[in-house]
């Protein structure tokens, strides 16, 4: 797996994600979303998006990306994530 492609791929997966409203998150919880993306080198990926109660429910949500090709990097995948607080702002930044 390309590091880098797989890093950018996810950075932009998790950037659509991060216009989301903090309703439009909550409504996503529990649930899987799962997409194939391509590379420029060709390679295929498979991302994976999950959103969680970072702490306590109606707290921070905390929305996890992953990032694999399907070899041997599906057991260690690349993640990435961030955390968004009620009022719509992003804890750490």
């Amino acid at each position: 797996m390309d590091k880098q492609e797989a890093r950018q791929l996810l950075a932009k997966e998790l950037s659509g994600w991060r216009s989301h409203s903090y309703d439009q998150l909550v409504s996503c919880l529990d649930q899987i979303v799962t997409k194939e993306v391509g590379g420029e080198s060709g390679a295929a990926y498979q991302i994976e998006i999950q959103v969680f109660w970072d702490a306590q429910p109606g707290g921070n949500l905390r929305v996890v990306g992953g990032i694999d090709d399907g070899g041997w990097s599906a057991f260690k995948p690349l993640n990435d994530d961030f955390i968004m607080t009620p009022d719509g702002s992003f804890v750490g930044e």
